[in-house]
């Protein structure tokens, strides 16, 4: 993709500030509307959005629309914002009834989007994918407000896909997204993440000793997620002999909230090596200390690694809509910025691989390098700054 279509910004503040000055001297009282959600990695980036154009305009109606059952309802409220929850819900893969509630589940979305955009009337309506996303954005759409939408992964999402074509923007996180979104329209600004996690000011030391584990030992962080991956737990617990034969590598084992009972009496759980917790209370702590990751590949995760130069072996989840998680894995393998292997092959090769890059200095420290390049702090003001054009040009 050429750089006229694929536009970065190596710094956007300056030009951020001028645009919210010459907002704030027109006097316009601004409305903005969130839509989406479903997964952390949809809802962490909404709210990371929210927060910078807080920041910027204190002063702002921020909006967002989730579906009803599903974990914006209660992350949103906790971030500080107002959340009106939609009944919409996507297709299940099985044959169900529940199926059968989905158009009616759809039209009555599109009712209270119409409804709720009528009344709210913002000046720009962002959609960062999931069930609420389609309905919200395509009612602003019809009503004439400007819409911006963010792709967190290297392969559109479902609402995202059916929004082709209709929004003004496309702000996305990978190249070669001209696949899915027209190309004049896209914005290459990468992925909001969570701020904490580059401005730790703790030693990895005091990382360490925040989790019980030894200051001057390494750490590799293994982790299926805030509920945790069974697949990933077993080939951990399947390579007990081979943890046990490497003693000065320290564990972190985030089993997960699902998992906790189950593995907490288990003999590698026990190691004196292994540190078994089922949720990581700090991650940028845990970020901060890890020598190597291990973790699935999430777009929020993906980027979280970029951002912070990570070496990492990414094990894709195969539970997810159109494999996304590979393909995101495959843009950091392809940059030689990551490792990735098959969830079926975690058991021989996840334990390994890990072990491997942390021994070989040289391919830790490509692994690192190279994923930092990736990285794109500014994404988070990226976004913002096209969010504020559209207002500015309204």
């Amino acid at each position: 993709m050429s750089a006229s279509i694929l536009k970065k910004y190596p710094s956007s503040l300056e030009a951020i500030l001028n645009i919210r000055d010459e907002i704030n001297s027109s006097g316009k009282d601004l409305r903005i509307l969130i839509s989406g959600g479903g997964t952390g990695g949809h809802v962490f980036p909404a709210i990371a959005i929210a927060n910078q154009l807080r920041e910027l305009f204190p002063k702002a109606e921020i909006q967002f629309v989730g579906a009803i059952g599903k974990i914006e309802m209660v992350k949103v409220p906790q971030a500080g914002y107002p959340i009106i929850g939609l009944p919409i819900r996507g297709l299940q893969r099985r044959l169900t009834l529940k199926n059968l509630s989905v158009p009616f589940r759809l039209l009555n979305s599109l009712i209270k989007a119409f409804r709720l955009v009528r009344k709210f009337k913002p000046q720009v309506a962002i959609g960062v994918g999931g069930y609420a996303s389609f309905p919200t954005l395509y009612a602003a759409k019809k009503l004439s407000v400007k819409t911006v939408v963010q792709e967190q992964n290297s392969f559109a999402g479902v609402a995202n896909k059916l929004l082709r074509g209709t929004a003004d923007k496309y702000c996305v996180a990978y190249e070669g997204m001209e696949k899915f979104f027209p190309k004049e329209k896209i914005i290459l600004t990468g992925n909001p993440v969570r701020s904490e996690l580059a401005t730790v000011t703790d030693s990895i030391q005091a990382a360490k000793k925040h989790f019980g584990l030894e200051e001057d030992q390494p750490v590799i962080f293994l982790t299926g997620g805030s509920l945790g991956a069974q697949s990933m737990n077993e080939a951990f617990v399947e390579n007990h002999a081979l943890l046990e034969a490497n003693p000065s590598i320290q564990w972190l084992w985030q089993v997960g909230s699902l998992y906790e009972k189950r593995y907490e009496q288990s003999p590698t759980a026990k190691l004196s090596n292994v540190k078994m917790i089922a949720f990581v209370d700090r991650m940028d702590l845990a970020y901060h200390m890890a020598d190597v990751m291990i973790c699935r590949a999430g777009a929020l995760t993906v980027s979280e690694i970029c951002l912070l130069g990570k070496a990492a072996v990414l094990v894709p989840s195969p539970n997810v809509a159109e494999d996304h998680q590979t393909k995101n894995a495959l843009a950091l393998v392809e940059k030689e910025a990551a490792i990735i292997v098959k969830n079926k092959e975690a058991e021989k090769k996840m334990i390994q691989s890990a072990l491997d890059i942390y021994k070989d200095k040289s391919r830790k420290s490509k692994l690192e390098k190279n994923a930092l390049e990736m990285g794109k702090p500014q994404a988070t003001q990226n976004i913002a700054l096209e969010i504020l054009k559209l207002i500015q040009a309204e």
